[in-house]
């Protein structure tokens, strides 16, 4: 990445969360027929009906709470011994869906979507950083809410347990933006988005964080990511002793899910985190979902959450 970013050579970078399956694939040569991908997909009025799929079968079959509580009890002990502050706790959810990995992501809506044919989908809505003549910026998403609620924005921007996650992510993302940038600062704060969902949308809080990159930085764009990874937001903090803490708890590796994905044009960088993603498993489909565990979780409210984050965003 460091090479080709001294040649300005354009690529696409897909990294999982545990740093041992890193593809990079140049743009400047022909794509391999199962990887695609698709950034800031403007045209948001056409619906799966007008690409030919209008109805389409879903169903979850979410972990048991038991055992979801089980692990919600080990997160919240290690909290409160001190250990973490907060802890994205994740599990996978087992789907049906009528739908090819292909189609998901012809027919889906997202802010960045990427695909491995056979191996997974992403559609995910949340930034991880950006890079704009030197400036680098990262948007850490923390906070979730059924947008149908009556007055579910002033809910999820009241509501104490989410403005202390959402605080400590964005205190982490400073720490790590100030590893790699000069002029640190916070430019929005806890502002709302919308998501699409197939049964309705969802509202998450984000953030902006931006910093300033030595002149040179193309000739260290490995380094500037990898300094900052595995993303603070699907992990928690402080980072090391929480990513110990959660590799403990999940017991499994999660793969391509909450790592990144990206492109480098040249001269600029953009790039998610993987938080909404669909993955073949055992020939079967998957998702994966979670959120931020705090000493003010409520375990029913979190396990809801997961629930809820398994969607497709095809309308």
């Amino acid at each position: 990445m460091n090479d080709w970013g001294v040649r300005k050579i354009p690529f696409l970078f897909i990294i999982d969360f545990e740093m041992m399956a890193i593809r990079l694939f140049r743009l400047d040569l022909p794509l391999p027929e199962s990887v695609r991908f698709s950034f800031h997909d403007t045209d948001l009025s056409i619906s799966a009906n007008q690409r030919g799929k209008a109805e389409f079968i879903f169903k979850k079959f979410p972990v048991a709470f038991k055992d979801y509580e089980s692990a919600f009890k080990e997160i919240r002990k290690q909290i409160m011994a001190g250990n973490s502050f907060l802890t994205n706790l994740t599990f996978p959810t087992p789907i049906e869906i009528d739908l090819t990995i292909s189609q998901i992501f012809d027919y889906s809506h997202a802010r960045y979507k990427v695909m491995i044919d056979g191996e997974f989908v992403c559609f995910s809505p949340e930034t991880f950083i950006t890079i704009r003549n030197g400036i680098i910026s990262t948007y850490p998403m923390k906070g979730t809410i059924n947008a149908c609620l009556p007055m579910a924005d002033q809910i999820i921007l009241n509501n104490p347990k989410e403005t202390a996650e959402h605080n400590t992510i964005v205190d982490l993302m400073r720490n790590d933006l100030s590893l790699v940038a000069t002029e640190v600062a916070v430019k929005r704060f806890r502002y709302i988005e919308k998501i699409i969902m197939h049964q309705g949308e969802l509202l998450q809080v984000s953030s902006e964080i931006t910093g300033r990159l030595h002149e040179d930085y193309h000739k260290h764009l490995g380094d500037i990511l990898f300094a900052m990874l595995p993303a603070g937001s699907v992990t928690g903090a402080p980072k090391t002793k929480t990513v110990a803490l959660i590799r403990d708890v999940e017991k499994s590796d999660r793969g391509y899910y909450t790592g990144i994905c990206g492109v480098f044009d040249g001269e600029n960088v953009d790039s998610a985190v993987m938080i909404r993603l669909i993955e073949i498993y055992d020939g079967k489909m998957r998702f994966r979902s979670g959120g931020g565990i705090t000493f003010l979780s409520n375990a029913m409210e979190e396990y809801n959450e997961l629930i809820d984050k398994v969607y497709v965003p095809i309308t």
